[in-house]
């Protein structure tokens, strides 16, 4: 099953960064999150696929 919502450790291991920098990409606005409970971030996981698309870089040809 694909989870929705991420936890902030979560989303930083799909995309191999810092938790801190998920925290600062959510205060920023490239990831959409929301809070949980007492204060608990979650991120969205829509929000991690675009960002991932929007930075694609385009494959390269390598046959020679």
């Amino acid at each position: 099953m694909n989870k929705q919502l991420l936890r902030v450790g979560e989303a930083a291991d799909a995309l191999a960064v810092s938790r801190w920098t998920i925290y600062r990409w959510v205060e920023e606005g490239r990831l959409e999150g929301t809070k949980i409970g007492r204060g608990s971030l979650r991120v969205f996981r829509a929000s991690l696929d675009r960002l991932v698309q929007r930075n694609k870089t385009h494959e390269m040809n390598l046959s020679l």
